[in-house]
């Protein structure tokens, strides 16, 4: 089995375009010797008994492209901090993954100031402060790519990096990508240097060869960049064009600057773009293929037809276990199959069972989801890699000997699979995962608060959005929720709730635990007040029987008005 290190080194010599970003150009080669020069730093910067681990936190830049390369020449693994989290949580991802030293800029910096993150200060390499290209062993900061990426504040000792280690093997842990689970801890996936690799031998499915252009705006601490664009526009030697953060209006602009001819999204993007203004000529465009996950069908559509674009959308995740792809023939709100050989299937999460098929009335509304709604499981070998330093995580995943991915699905009977949902306490806005423990006890700090509970509602065109419900001692100011919620400094970007329930009562179960299944039933169609940031700016309003209506109709509009189907 390949590494992803072969892949690097394959290019060394390839003079081909590999990298434009802003107004610069990276050639292969010159991506490989970058990156070579960043192995010799890490090497460095290695401690005998201690993980190999670099954490990195930054936008879409350069740097970030290099430091993967880098670990991947030298051996160590890359953690993608999440820049979304903050305060103690953002703290907690970097002790919890035994982060070595830090590669960020002045922006992540501010971040990580006054956190106990156990990396020390002479370890945070700023990359937009003096001293970085001396820690490279340049005496020209210009050799490398003409960039601004030549500051830093550690003394990384040795550049030189003596002896380096043996070739790493397809085991080796390269990637460690931050997912959240149902318990609220924080859970790293592996993924080693043989599946990066596999991964990006499978860009010939979607189109990409060395002529490609690929679109890389999704962000690096994702796995969707990683392996959905990077790996496998590296295996091929395409042009990856990449950009600092994705942006709506900059998408078809980039897309024809760079002459860009593939693009990868996750969720939401596809709507965002389609939210700027339809211009005549936006098919005339270079790109001609799109591959991601759970847009809608009315979004997926609407978006071949007004760009010209082949979509391919898939059901996957970074734990790698499961895939389910869209075939010919897929009904448009199904997910598809999974991969010939792979042995999929639904079953009840407490009885283990395999749910019976959904039956559906002649409008498509799901008739029998209490029986039919449950667990999507693989059965077979799910070359699965773990969670880092969790076991209990890895015993949620794995039971019985197949793999329970946590999510919720459901079977038609021609076989197709359909997403209904996150298990437990699993949320994913904007196509970030996170749990709701650490929202819960952000907003347990609001004044005036008993007991709380943060829950998944689904959002009318793709996944999840946030809804609370709040037990108080007094009356309910949204005012001053807004201004608490803006105040607090480890709330994380995606964290604040759309709607807000204010109940009385807080269900139990027997044991004293909010029980959150009427509450995950009732949504926002409740008895009591329901306040919502319809725009999401944190303005509450009451929401009213109208209000309600017409987000019913929302969903619908969009072919996901199953989704209010009681479970």
């Amino acid at each position: 089995m390949a590494t992803f290190a072969e892949l690097i080194r394959a290019r060394a010599d390839d003079d081909h375009p590999g990298l434009l970003f802003e107004d610069e150009s990276y050639t292969w080669s010159r991506l490989v010797r970058e990156a070579e020069r960043r192995a010799a730093l890490a090497l460095g910067l290695r401690e005998r008994g201690r993980p190999f681990h670099i954490g990195v936190l930054l936008e879409n830049v350069p740097e970030y492209i290099l430091w993967i390369f880098a670990a991947a020449l030298s051996g160590a693994a890359v953690v993608g901090i999440n820049p979304t989290r903050r305060g103690e949580e953002l703290a907690a991802d970097i002790r919890h993954t035994d982060c070595l030293f830090i590669v960020t800029d002045s922006a992540g910096y501010g971040l990580l100031h006054g956190l106990k993150t156990d990396v020390p200060p002479d370890r945070v390499l700023q990359v937009d402060t003096p001293g970085y290209s001396a820690l490279l062993g340049r005496e020209d900061s210009g050799d490398a790519d003409g960039g601004n990426a030549d500051g830093g504040n550690a003394d990384g000792g040795n550049a030189d990096g003596g002896v380096g280690p043996p070739e790493p093997g397809p085991g080796e842990r390269l990637l460690l990508l931050f997912t959240s689970g149902s318990t609220g801890a924080p859970k790293a996936v592996i993924c080693g240097q043989g599946r990066l690799a596999a991964i990006g031998r499978r860009g010939w499915q979607f189109g990409i060869d060395r002529d490609s252009v690929t679109y890389l705006a999704m962000p690096l601490f994702h796995g969707n960049a990683i392996m959905a664009n990077l790996a496998m526009a590296t295996c091929a030697g395409a042009t990856i064009a990449m950009r600092r953060r994705f942006s709506a209006s900059g998408f078809l602009p980039d897309i024809r600057r760079y002459g860009v001819t593939y693009f990868n999204y996750v969720g939401r993007a596809l709507a965002y773009i389609l939210a700027v203004p339809e211009r005549p000529g936006d098919a005339d465009n270079p790109l001609t293929t799109a591959f991601g996950t759970e847009a809608s069908a009315r979004d997926m559509a609407e978006f071949s037809r007004r760009f010209g674009v082949t979509i391919i959308e898939g059901y996957g995740s970074s734990e790698g276990a499961i895939t389910i792809n869209k075939i010919p023939g897929t009904p448009p709100e199904a997910l598809g199959f999974p991969p010939e050989g792979m042995d999929v299937a639904v079953h009840d999460t407490e009885t283990g069972l395999e749910c019976p098929r959904a039956r559906f009335d002649g409008t498509g509304r799901l008739l029998n989801g209490d029986e039919a709604i449950g667990e999507i499981v693989r059965r077979d070998d799910p070359a699965f890699e773990g969670y880092y330093a969790d076991p209990e995580a890895d015993a949620e995943r794995l039971r019985g000997g197949w793999y329970w991915s946590g999510d919720l699905g459901y079977r038609d009977d021609a076989g197709y699979f359909y997403f209904a949902g996150r298990n437990a306490d699993r949320l994913r806005v904007d196509s970030e995962n996170f749990a709701a423990a650490p929202v819960e006890r952000v907003l347990s700090r609001f004044p005036g608060t008993v007991m709380c509970a943060v829950y998944a509602v689904p959002d009318p065109r793709t996944g999840d959005q946030v809804m609370a419900a709040l037990e108080l001692d007094g009356a309910f100011d949204p005012a001053a929720f807004a201004a608490f919620l803006r105040a607090q400094p480890d709330l994380g970007t995606k964290w604040a709730p759309m709607f807000v329930r204010i109940t009385p009562v807080m269900p139990l179960t027997a044991t004293n635990k909010v029980d959150k299944r009427d509450l995950r039933r009732d949504r926002w169609e409740c008895a009591d007040p329901v306040w919502w940031s319809p725009e999401r700016d944190l303005r509450y309003i009451p929401m009213t029987g109208t209000a309600r209506r017409a987000l019913r109709e929302r969903f619908a509009s969009f072919g996901r008005e199953h989704l209010l189907q009681p479970l």
